[in-house]
């Protein structure tokens, strides 16, 4: 009936509203709305396909991070990216990075657009915090404290200007809490290291 899929359209829209200007396929699970809807807009100029299964308004900026680990919600912004969000690096990313769980399956999708970062699953969601993308989505990341352990883990992959530069800048916060600094840095073995770069820095 005419009624009805008006009434989808209006909650499609409704829900892309609420979610910047997005929409994925699946968010219509719980509405028990038809995907052809989607299509349908998509024919009346309504919305646009981004990629497989994502939709945007027609003047919504593609923010690829948020995008992305909506879709992939295994995805926390880590090391280089979230140097980025934190303002510890002014080095805008070249392409994001993201830790996974150790295990996850990673698919080209995700490899070809991200640096990948694997972690013990136990560890994957330790210190994870909320940050604002350059868009101004909310995306989830690492706190200071737990990126400043992951690139000190991982400084063979990074940039070590970029390492050194932020831990200059985490130390200069003054809102560095050093105690669960110590905390992370024991979980993720990084204790010798971190010392190391305290006592210059400090």
């Amino acid at each position: 009936t005419g009624g009805e899929s008006m009434n989808y359209i209006e909650i499609i829209e409704k829900i892309m509203n609420e979610q910047n200007g997005v929409i994925l396929s699946s968010d219509l699970n719980s509405y028990d709305i038809p995907r052809a809807y989607l299509s349908m807009m998509v024919q009346e100029g309504q919305i646009e396909r981004a990629g497989r299964g994502i939709y945007l308004l027609p003047d919504t900026l593609e923010d690829e991070m948020y995008i992305m680990q909506k879709k992939y919600p295994n995805l926390i912004y880590s090391h280089e990216t979230a140097l980025f969000l934190h303002g510890l690096s002014d080095r805008t990313p070249f392409e994001n990075s993201a830790t996974v769980p150790s295990g996850y399956k990673v698919v080209n999708n995700i490899s070809e657009k991200f640096k990948i970062y694997y972690i013990k699953k136990d560890l994957h969601l330790m210190g994870v915090t909320e940050g604002k993308t350059t868009f101004g989505n909310s995306v989830q990341l690492y706190n200071v404290e737990r990126t400043v352990c992951d690139v000190l883990r991982s400084r063979n992959r990074m940039d070590i200007q970029i390492v050194t530069d932020a831990l200059k800048r985490a130390v200069k916060k003054n809102s560095l809490d050093y105690i669960l600094l110590s905390e992370y840095a024991r979980r993720l073995d990084v204790e010798n290291i971190l010392h190391t770069y305290m006592e210059v820095l400090l």
